[in-house]
């Protein structure tokens, strides 16, 4: 963490000052709760770049045997263990304090919303994890229900209405993404006057487009995270260090 306060200090004061604050997290903000990042140091694909393949929706539909790997990812998932951190209590922190406008997520795991943040406010840019979908007729189930599938010997289980290939209710590399949910997450960042960036390595489009979107509208933008980011010359103030002291120091006045 920085040992220099001047610009925790500096932001704690922009955040007692704003009525529109828009945050935007990234798998950083929840590798303090045992959910590994993607391109850290340690990140999933960091470590086993094979493992992207399976992350592509194109070779998750054409290979079953991607498909069988995948669900049995899906079964031992850190995600069905984890808890929320301090990170994401401090965001809880702001909606309290009736400053939060809407918070962008790029993670699919749903701890903003476990550790008590409305869900109308949580723009979930990349799907969530904790439903399955049929990629023939649209029926979405709740994810514990397919695994339970899973778990009693169906290795790649499909819909139960048409027969369809099941995933994970998840924008994969090569799926398009929502655009009603892209439209919202541009229109909540336009009305920002403070944007918070956490825990992103801002390299994924179009969410890492909130940045420049927020700043272009006027509004002062924070990036905080374990290290650098493709938009670190957008910051009017950086924050790099550990985002489970970071983000608590400052919302502090919010508890």
């Amino acid at each position: 963490m920085t040992t220099d306060n001047q610009p925790i200090d500096r932001v704690r004061a922009w955040v007692d000052e704003s009525r529109r604050i828009v945050v935007l997290t990234g798998a950083g903000i929840s590798t303090d709760s045992g959910i590994p990042d993607f391109r850290g140091p340690q990140g999933v694909w960091t470590r086993n770049p094979a493992a992207e393949r399976l992350a592509t929706i194109d070779n998750y539909l054409a290979d079953p045997e991607i498909r069988r790997t995948a669900w049995q990812n899906r079964l031992h998932s850190p995600a069905w263990h984890a808890r929320p951190n301090r990170g994401h209590e401090a965001i809880v922190a702001l909606e309290r304090r009736g400053l939060l406008h809407a918070l962008v997520t790029q993670n699919i795991d749903e701890l903003h919303q476990i550790a008590g943040n409305s869900p109308e406010l949580v723009i979930e840019v990349h799907g969530t994890i904790r439903r399955a979908m049929c990629w023939s007729c649209g029926r979405r189930y709740p994810m514990h229900e397919i695994l339970e599938r899973v778990r009693a010997g169906e290795d790649d289980p499909a819909c139960s209405d048409c027969g369809g290939i099941l995933k994970s209710d998840t924008i994969s590399f090569g799926q398009a993404l929502v655009p009603q949910v892209i439209d919202r997450a541009m229109r909540v960042a336009a009305q920002a006057d403070l944007l918070l960036a956490v825990g992103s390595t801002l390299q994924v489009f179009p969410a890492a487009n909130v940045v420049p979107v927020a700043k272009e509208a006027g509004a002062r933008v924070v990036i905080i995270n374990a290290e650098a980011t493709g938009m670190d010359d957008l910051a009017d103030v950086l924050l790099t260090g550990a985002i489970g002291e970071l983000l608590p120091a400052i919302v502090s006045d919010a508890t």
